[in-house]
């Protein structure tokens, strides 16, 4: 295992996540935010908050990343990324979309659409991940 490596796939699937949810959350569904005002910061308050988000997604991605070195089982970069992608969505969407629905006072469609969202995200980045990350019995063929 190459912590490099792993560092290297963190920071750049760190990038895609934030680049497709601004794309997604930011521009595509940022309308259905609007009825949780009292729910969600505004955009000003999040960029005050943005540098802890930021190194905390970034903890994330490299924690995904030793995962997937761990668990890499042969196949390409992509096939691997989207397989943990999948499963690390499924996590996310049940351990923190779901959870969020049901404590917090969030409408249907923006559940369902936070739901898509991260599954499609993770899916994503543990792509990017698969792609960046080579183990060293990869490097050496």
């Amino acid at each position: 295992m190459s912590y490099g490596r792993i560092a290297v796939a963190a920071v750049a699937s760190t990038l895609v996540y934030y680049f497709y949810g601004a794309l997604v959350e930011g521009l595509l569904i940022r309308k259905d935010f609007s009825p949780y005002t009292a729910v969600y910061r505004s955009a000003n308050t999040i960029m005050r908050y943005m540098p802890l988000g930021f190194l905390c997604t970034l903890i994330a991605t490299f924690v995904i990343a030793m995962i997937y070195a761990k668990g890499y089982e042969g196949g390409s970069g992509v096939t691997e990324g989207a397989r943990l992608g999948g499963l690390v969505g499924i996590f996310v969407v049940c351990a923190f979309v779901g959870h969020n629905f049901v404590i917090l006072n969030l409408g249907g469609k923006l559940a369902l659409e936070l739901a898509a969202s991260n599954f499609v995200q993770w899916i994503i980045v543990c792509v990017v991940i698969g792609l960046i990350y080579k183990p060293a019995s990869a490097i050496a063929h």
